[in-house]
């Protein structure tokens, strides 16, 4: 079974896919080694990781060959994130899912957020996307590739939670294998999404909400948790770099 399908079965049994979020290399193995089924890159990661903030800043050939080594050294399953697709048109945007798909990984993060202005795009814009990116990538030999169409509504908008489904529904529809709401956090509402639509939900992980037990009762099918990890590394090595230089000693980085 090829990676495509085993992504697309881990979201489809009774567990919670549980997704941990590299950065690299070397943090894509340690979460292999960890156990993780899957993996999904972290476009913040990497981007700060080379000293740049998300958003796009870091130009789509050299993102596409981080993506590529981690997928290239891990056996598990990779899902990229490539924001909003690094590209103002429908084709440029395509080509590039497509040289993701080429690239080894079985799946993509995409979102309906604009990246030079605030605001999402049309519903109808996005939809159109979508489907294009299905029927290219069924085209092109990479039938049942997952896209999670990220809504960014819960981070843009007052009150999103209606708008979220209208979303949701018109995503499936259009070609979407799931979708992730960064952002969304209320019970109530999530088990409004998951009753309204007919696609699997991913959350992200937020301060007090944590607990993937408990999501997966509440019909959540993916857990991510971005760019925590990679957040908590770089403190630890902040962290350690200022204790080395004040107090000249190297002795902390022998303790266990």
């Amino acid at each position: 079974m090829n990676k495509i399908n085993t992504f697309n079965e881990l979201h489809s049994t009774e567990d919670l896919l549980f997704l941990g979020n590299a950065w690299d290399q070397l943090s894509a193995l340690a979460l292999e080694k960890a156990g993780f089924k899957a993996i999904g890159t972290t476009s913040f990661g990497i981007a700060r990781s080379l000293g740049f903030t998300d958003g796009e800043n870091i130009d789509f050939d050299s993102h596409l060959k981080i993506i590529k080594r981690i997928a290239d050294s891990v056996k598990i399953p990779v899902s990229a994130d490539i924001e909003a697709g690094y590209g103002e048109d429908m084709d440029t945007i395509v080509s590039n899912v497509l040289r993701t798909a080429d690239a080894g990984v079985a799946g993509i993060n995409i979102e309906d957020s604009l990246k030079k202005q605030m605001g999402l795009k049309e519903v109808e814009q996005h939809s159109r996307l979508l489907s294009k990116m299905r029927t290219e990538l069924d085209r092109t030999g990479f039938e049942g590739f997952y896209i999670n169409a990220r809504i960014d509504t819960y981070l843009q908008k007052e009150h999103p939670l209606l708008e979220t489904i209208d979303r949701a529904k018109a995503y499936a529809e259009s070609g979407a294998s799931g979708i992730f709401v960064p952002g969304l956090s209320a019970d109530e509402e999530i088990k409004e999404i998951v009753f309204h639509v007919n696609a699997p939900l991913n959350i992200l992980s937020l301060p007090g909400l944590t607990n993937g037990t408990k999501l997966k009762e509440l019909g959540v099918k993916r857990f991510s948790f971005g760019n925590a990890l990679s957040d908590k590394m770089i403190s630890l090595l902040e962290m350690n770099a200022a204790h080395l230089l004040e107090y000249s000693d190297t002795a902390h980085l022998y303790e266990k």
